[in-house]
């Protein structure tokens, strides 16, 4: 009988498979015959398994940026509203403008969350408009401008007023002041605003010529506070602001939301610049924003709390409002009123933020 082969210089050594047990090599082949007889199955699950990777990196890195945003003490206080029932959600959002003792809420909308959320209402208060104001213990302070109520007893007190003029629970609240927004619409490389007439605006020195633009960074933020040269004065200024919001919201949700070059830059602006009540936990802000991703602007309707008219007091000029049509509004939004917010729009289009293009 001859002897097995030995490795030499013209014979190959024998290889790891061919060393293995016969079980083992059959266990090798049929893996490996397996992976290329299924390459397509091979590489989705490879491609899965790095998606998890990334979001679950992706879900960690936005938990880390949302640690970012500060709190304030919310409103704890007896006499407050009924919460709303089901699930639907009111938000009071703040736009700060001002430093230490100066703050002052520039900017003030109730925003009504559908229950479906499918749905928001932004309702803009005008900052001027004549109320009783509470403070952070929800005790009343006397009537003033409701702005006061934010500059003497802070969120809280901003909070408890409108919860007292509009009967409407507030579940949170969110504030930012304006350079938030002015690096948000930077993060975004702008956003497109129409100038339906050349207006100048004493206060900035700045004209807007007619026409479309793309405001951005600073010229973004006189864009907002313009308030000088429009016909409807803080109501022009109001809608201004809403048109802008109304501009950003698009392009965040076709752009800022879904480009991977834009994103870090968004959440940075975002978290960077807002603060929130201490009762709204990272987790419960994330769960939000992730319900209301298919929301898009032509499921937002921007209102503006109904004028009544203008009065001089004894803390300056103010805005007067409209009772009735206050009560309709405020009614159709804890669903307890005759009309539905979209009827309450739909009768009042005056009350309703316009075209794009027809905005001053």
């Amino acid at each position: 009988m001859s002897s097995p082969p030995t490795a030499g210089p013209d014979t190959d050594p024998p290889t790891a498979a061919a060393d293995a047990p016969a079980e083992g090599r059959h266990r090798a082949e049929k893996a490996h015959g397996w992976i290329r007889r299924h390459k397509v199955i091979t590489s989705l699950i490879l491609v899965v398994l790095i998606l998890i990777l990334a979001v679950g990196g992706y879900a960690l890195w936005l938990n880390l940026k949302l640690g970012n945003i500060d709190r304030f003490d919310g409103l704890d206080a007896a006499g407050r509203p009924d919460p709303a029932p089901g699930e639907a959600q009111n938000i009071l959002l703040l736009g700060e403008d001002g430093d230490g003792d100066t703050q002052r809420a520039d900017t003030i909308i109730l925003a009504h969350i559908t229950e479906d959320r499918d749905k928001a209402y932004l309702v803009s208060i005008p900052r001027d408009s004549y109320v009783e104001i509470y403070d952070e213990h929800n005790e009343p302070q006397g009537m003033n401008k409701i702005n006061a109520a934010f500059s003497y007893y802070k969120e809280a007190g901003a909070q408890a007023t409108v919860e007292q003029l509009t009967n409407i629970r507030v579940d949170h609240v969110a504030k930012m002041n304006w350079e938030g927004f002015k690096d948000l619409s930077t993060a975004l490389d702008g956003v497109r605003v129409y100038i339906p007439e050349t207006v100048y605006d004493s206060s900035q020195d700045y004209t807007w010529e007619k026409g479309w633009r793309n405001v951005e960074g600073k010229i973004a933020l006189k864009y907002v506070r313009t308030r000088h040269g429009l016909d409807d004065g803080d109501f022009g200024r109001i809608a201004r602001q809403q048109n802008f919001m109304r501009s950003l919201m698009n392009k965040l949700i076709n752009e800022g939301l879904t480009s991977p070059t834009k994103l870090p830059g968004v959440l940075n602006a975002i978290t960077k610049n807002l603060d929130v009540d201490d009762s709204w936990s990272n987790g419960d802000i994330r769960d939000l924003a992730f319900n209301m991703r298919g929301l898009d602007s032509e499921n937002v309707e921007f209102l503006t709390a109904p004028l009544g008219g203008y009065d001089d007091t004894d803390v300056g000029s103010v805005v007067l409002l409209d009772k009735r049509k206050c009560h309709q509004l405020w009614g159709a939004i804890r669903g307890d009123g005759k009309l539905t917010v979209d009827e309450y729009a739909e009768k009042h289009k005056d009350d309703a933020l316009a075209n794009p293009k027809d905005v001053d």
